[in-house]
């Protein structure tokens, strides 16, 4: 199946086709079916971002106790393997200077 070039940015939760559009991050090239996989992670990521919020209500409770954070970086971790998959050659060397794969 033919594919089509993206411009990510993880940091917004966007995913545009035109470059212009918007500040991106990450360049890919993805099937609609991988798009569909990476919009999901997305989602997934933005409710467990909506699950972190009463932590800062509650500031004495260290990260690593804490269910919530530890799913935001899983799904976290998961887009970027998916982005590093997708990606062209430059993207895949900025995610592997970011140490996010380890």
């Amino acid at each position: 199946m033919d594919k089509t070039t993206y411009y990510v940015s993880v940091q917004s939760k966007t995913i545009m086709q035109h470059q212009g559009d918007a500040a991106y991050e990450l360049e890919i090239e993805a099937t609609p079916e991988e798009m569909i996989k990476l919009k999901e992670l997305f989602e997934d990521l933005e409710y467990t971002e909506e699950q972190t919020y009463s932590r800062a209500l509650f500031p004495g409770i260290p990260y690593h106790h804490d269910e919530a954070n530890d799913a935001y970086d899983l799904n976290l971790k998961s887009i970027y393997q998916t982005l590093y998959g997708l990606g062209t050659d430059e993207t895949k060397n900025h995610i592997q200077t970011m140490n996010v794969l380890d």
